[in-house]
């Protein structure tokens, strides 16, 4: 594991426990007090971009080279002139007038239905770990308003005592239901929302359900696996009665709540939980042509009941996987392809095969690239991606887009989209200690590292007065503050995302290129295929000199 540094004393924040290449602690808490840098943004938005204790003090990088490879062993180019992508603002190029704010953070993915979002970000799955039960109205109602898709993982329906099943097939899905209608209250057309699919939601007849009940307005998303671990997803009870609900739902709970003998361990207190598993999937196919042929019948049924959008999740596999994903995908004309790298984050896997198995991020996407060049130059369409596995900044968002121009369209972000609306959860329970059992709050009242900022949500939240403007006041009373801090982060990305852009010459999303990042040492060159930093236009540079 790499350790880098838990402190940086330009921007004032410090990771709680070790610290990880995307800023991000190894462990993120629910309750955590702070402040690591995406914590701290979601209280003060962009004023988190810039150094801090302007005109008392001066700072300077020492970030200037990296060993190993790893995206932030990429360095992106800035650009001395031009203006790409002004889309209609010809005229303000040419007038010498461009601002960073001109910069188009807009775009889209799809085949023939095109998904329209605000930002190039979308959630990680958020499925049937409790986190994501406790807090989801903060994150739906949050990517609502920031306009970018969020995902409602896998098991949703299989792990909610309340939904009911009749000869194997759901017949009401209340925490479905109730995740699916807090998004689509505050959803104005950017972005979407994603329902995964796995074993065992096709078999319970999840996409059954969603066509009848909501039709194309649900975009399916098919899971083959993520970065986290390389078997079924999992989640953990420490109710006996729950583990036997599971198992009669038809799941391994581990250990057999039936078992002689475990009973009696788990009152004893030799037991203390039970682990609840999916199954793999695919363990009938021995071939990538069965494989392909299961994947298209698959895509074909779910057509068939009337999606028109259909994406695909796909894990750190090695290149025989990386490339299934891409053919497949490309062939039956999915809307998008998420591949997920070693290095993202999870609600429950077994920590020791996180830290050991897959590809990590940077070379899978590399890889990623590599793929869909070799379709794209025998003139066949290529899926549309999206790159996961450790994002959380707005640098490293921009050489992911780089890295994978001109396929990649969205970058999907897992723990860093969920800590703002942990924090704003925190702190509206301490605000407001009536409402703090009911949100799950965790805080009795604000750590010092939170009043400092301010004491109301006016004072503590840098996108609270914009958003209360575009709502109106009695409107946002009714937003969580998880879901303010949410759109206080989204704005520091964005921002954030902007200047690089800028700073590069490129004013839309869809002209970032390849050319816009180097690589810092050699290992990443080879790795990447990004040229080395001072061979990165060389040859122009030499033109200019000796023409």
């Amino acid at each position: 594991m790499n350790h880098w540094a838990k402190q940086n004393d330009v921007l004032g924040t410090t990771n709680r426990g070790n610290a990880i290449e995307s800023g991000l602690c190894t462990l993120c808490r629910a309750d955590c007090k702070g402040k690591c840098e995406t914590w701290l943004s979601s209280l003060k938005g962009r004023a988190t971009l810039y150094p801090r204790d302007f005109g008392l003090v001066t700072a300077g990088s020492g970030n200037t080279t990296q060993n190993g490879v790893s995206y932030n062993a990429l360095r992106i180019q800035g650009a001395c002139y031009g203006a790409h992508g002004m889309n209609g603002n010809e005229d303000k190029a040419r007038s010498g007038d461009c601002l960073f704010t001109d910069v188009s953070l807009a775009t889209s993915f799809g085949n023939t239905v095109k998904t329209p979002c605000r930002l190039p970000l979308m959630t990680g799955a958020l499925g049937s770990t409790f986190i994501a039960a406790k807090y989801w109205n903060s994150f739906a109602v949050g990517c609502a308003l920031a306009g970018i898709p969020i995902v409602i993982g896998e098991n949703v329906v299989g792990v909610d005592r309340a939904s009911e099943l009749e000869g194997g097939r759901i017949k009401s899905a209340p925490e479905l239901e109730r995740r699916i209608q807090t998004y689509l209250r505050y959803h104005d057309g950017m972005g979407a929302i994603l329902v995964q699919l796995n074993v065992e939601d096709a078999r319970n007849g999840v996409a059954e359900y969603l066509a009848e009940k909501y039709g194309d307005r649900i975009v399916i998303e098919l899971k083959w696996g993520q970065g986290a671990k390389n078997i079924g997803g999992e989640i953990e009870v420490t109710s006996l009665d729950y583990a036997l609900f599971l198992k009669k739902r038809g799941y391994l709970v581990d250990p057999d709540p039936e078992a002689p003998g475990v009973r009696e361990a788990f009152e004893s207190g030799a037991v203390h939980s039970f682990a609840r598993h999916s199954r793999l999937g695919y363990t009938a196919q021995n071939s990538y042509e069965q494989v392909r042929e299961e994947f298209m019948n698959s895509v074909g049924y779910l057509r068939g009941l009337g999606f028109s959008r259909i994406t695909l999740k796909t894990g750190a596999y090695g290149m025989e996987g990386l490339a299934m994903a891409i053919r497949l995908a490309s062939e039956t004309g999915l809307d998008l392809l998420t591949m997920d790298g070693s290095g993202g984050g999870t609600g429950m896997s077994p920590w020791n095969m996180m830290e050991h198995w897959g590809v990590p991020s940077i070379l899978l996407h590399a890889k990623a690239h590599e793929y869909a060049s070799l379709l794209a130059a025998r003139g066949q369409r290529v899926v549309d991606m999206s790159f996961a596995g450790g994002f959380a900044r707005e640098t490293s968002i921009f050489k992911a887009l780089a890295l994978g121009a001109p396929f990649v369209k969205m970058i999907c972000m897992g723990r860093a989209m969920m800590i703002p609306g942990f924090l704003g959860t925190n702190i509206e329970g301490a605000l407001h200690p009536e409402r703090r059992e009911a949100i799950n709050g965790n805080w009795d009242s604000l750590p010092a590292t939170v009043a400092e900022h301010g004491r109301t949500p006016e004072e503590i939240f840098g996108a609270w007065h914009s958003l209360s403007a575009r709502l109106g006041k009695d409107e946002m009373s009714k937003i969580p503050y998880g879901a303010v801090a949410i759109v206080t982060l989204m704005d520091k990305l964005s921002a954030g995302l902007q200047q690089l852009m800028a700073g590069a010459r490129r004013f839309d999303v869809s002209e970032i290129r390849r050319e816009d990042i180097a690589s810092a040492n050699r290992e990443t060159e080879s790795e990447t295929g990004i040229p080395f930093i001072t061979e990165a236009g060389d040859e122009i540079a030499r033109r200019i000199l000796l023409g």
